[in-house]
């Protein structure tokens, strides 16, 4: 279990013990009117331990979709190899997005050559940039999505409210999510 006191403030946000209305709100990675399971949540055990990530159970080739708009600033998807084992983490084709906030937003495990834009694009929210995939440290195909930025020099996870089909949430493990339009 995670001693970072991120991980307490993400819990009491899920139960909407604290509240957080000033946060950006992001649009879920996948197309309108699609629903997935979040297989794996902030601080959850198996890989997130230290990571204020989410895993969505996205087959491969499924379309995946700005959370919000920006500028492509890395782009990889040369590689074929994905599994269950440490030495395949740094194998993860992924695609970063920077936001006017200087925030950044990283969707990796994308399947080779599965990027549909480039470096120095500029991405609006809802618009397909990849295919999901298994590249790199992972034990099914699906989307890894992260969210952080720099604090005082330091790079610093963010915790993400999405807009869902049921209203505006921060996303919990195991549980579905529709996605809805983008604003």
């Amino acid at each position: 279990m995670s001693n970072n006191p991120l991980r307490r403030e993400i819990k009491e946000l899920q139960k909407g013990v604290i509240k957080d209305d000033t946060s950006y709100i992001y649009s879920l990675p996948y197309e309108e009117g699609k629903s997935f399971r979040v297989i794996q949540g902030y601080f959850s055990r198996f890989t997130h331990k230290e990571r204020a990530a989410l895993d969505f159970n996205l087959k491969r080739g499924t379309n995946i979709t700005a959370a919000r708009e920006g500028v492509v600033v890395r782009v990889k998807q040369d590689e074929t190899k994905g599994g269950l084992k440490s030495k395949y983490r740094s194998h993860g084709n992924n695609i970063i997005i920077q936001h006017a906030d200087g925030s950044r937003a990283g969707y990796w495990h994308l399947q080779h050559n599965g990027a549909l834009v480039n470096i120095g694009d500029t991405v609006k929210k809802g618009q397909v940039i990849a295919l999901s995939g298994k590249t790199g440290y992972a034990w099914i195909p699906h989307l890894h999505f992260l969210v952080w930025r720099s604090d005082a020099g330091q790079w610093k996870q963010v915790p993400t409210r999405f807009k869902t089909s049921t209203g505006i949430k921060y996303l919990r493990s195991w549980k579905k999510y529709r996605s809805s339009t983008p604003e």
